[in-house]
């Protein structure tokens, strides 16, 4: 073979040689980015049938924990991957408790990216006109991370409830019943705080106005709600009987308020009153001490705080259950008229009979 002709070869040869080196590369490159986009970008989130599912990541939890909730519930088709991602994010290092809302065919990197930065969706907390802070405690914590006991807990602690500016026995009138957006790992103290700016919202200028022409302080008012609260579920009804209590408190006379002995004897589902319960010495005895009780009794409806703000102006004293036990009430305004009215109501009890 000549000298040209062995450059020549040489030459095909090392450009083949580079060819094949470059095609390698490039085939090498592109299995290693599918790999890597495999990795971050493939979808290993599932939810089943479902459009999406929430999980809680409870406060204090490793980023260990946090996969095996995962796995746990289905939710991912390879483990692996997202904790290799997981830690090329130093997710490890940024867990943020929370509630988090998974949709079907996420990937691993939007997955750690709602994690690592705490993007949880809210919780829409609700809670009712219930008995006692207890009832409160229960039901809250079913919606957000903070336990009842906790919760209760706070509600004994002199010195946090008074920096709120309640004491143990006013502590139920900071709780406006209604739907609150909260994040789920909201702590025990961080609810009362937000329960206390809400309740400063809730008393806004016409609600202050209205209190201030009945001569009653935010506890006083809630506190007569609780009552009308409990002696009607007719909203049609609250202002009038909010009304009778009122003009009570206006001449100086007892409020002789049922529901008070309930709560004194502990059980409201009592339909008589009798005179061994009138002789229970107690400051919520409404038959034996005049004026308001020290708080309220329960924790009453927006409704009962908006009724007794905006009581009906009349004459009646005094009212009864009608005997038709439809929930509504007859009312009076002198003591004969009164005493026919449950005389009608208490031969109807008997007729029922109903001795207790």
């Amino acid at each position: 073979m000549s000298t040209d002709n062995r450059k020549k070869y040489r030459s095909g040869f090392l450009f083949k040689v580079f060819i094949y080196s470059i095609a390698f590369v490039i085939l090498s490159g592109a299995f290693v980015g599918y790999i890597l986009w495999n990795k971050i970008f493939a979808p290993n989130v599932t939810t089943g049938y479902m459009e999406y599912k929430d999980i809680h990541i409870n406060t204090g939890s490793d980023m260990i924990g946090v996969f095996d909730l995962l796995e746990e519930n289905d939710l991912i088709i390879n483990r692996s991957t997202l904790e290799w991602l997981a830690i090329k994010k130093n997710y490890n290092n940024n867990i943020k408790a929370g509630r988090y809302r998974l949709r079907e065919g996420m990937n691993n990197n939007e997955l750690i990216n709602m994690l690592r930065s705490g993007n949880q969706v809210p919780v829409n907390l609700v809670f009712i006109n219930h008995r006692n802070i207890e009832e409160i405690a229960s039901v809250v914590s079913r919606q957000i991370e903070a336990d009842s006991a906790l919760l209760a807990g706070l509600a004994r602690d002199h010195d946090f409830i008074e920096s709120l500016g309640f004491d143990s026995v006013t502590i139920p009138a900071l709780f406006i019943p209604n739907t609150y957006e909260f994040y789920w790992n909201t702590s025990a103290k961080q609810f009362y705080r937000r329960m206390k700016n809400e309740y400063e919202k809730f008393w806004n200028e016409e609600r202050e106005n209205n209190r201030k022409l009945l001569g009653l302080d935010r506890i006083e008012v809630i506190t007569l709600a609780s009552i009308v609260n409990e002696e009607t579920v007719k909203t049609e009804e609250m202002p009038v009987i909010a009304g009778v209590y009122l003009n009570r408190l206006d001449r100086g006379m007892r409020l002789q308020a049922d529901p008070t002995i309930k709560y004194t004897i502990g059980d409201f589902t009592v339909n008589r009153i009798l005179k061994i319960h009138l002789d229970i010495d107690s400051p919520y005895n409404t038959y034996k001490y005049a004026g308001l009780p020290p708080g309220p009794i329960v924790i009453p409806s927006i409704q009962a705080i908006d009724a007794v703000l905006n009581a009906r102006e009349h004459e009646y004293i005094y009212f009864c259950a009608r005997e038709d036990f439809s929930g509504y009430h007859r009312f009076a305004k002198t003591l004969s008229e009164h005493n026919r009215n449950a005389r009608l109501y208490h031969n109807a009890l008997n007729k029922r009979r109903v001795f207790r």
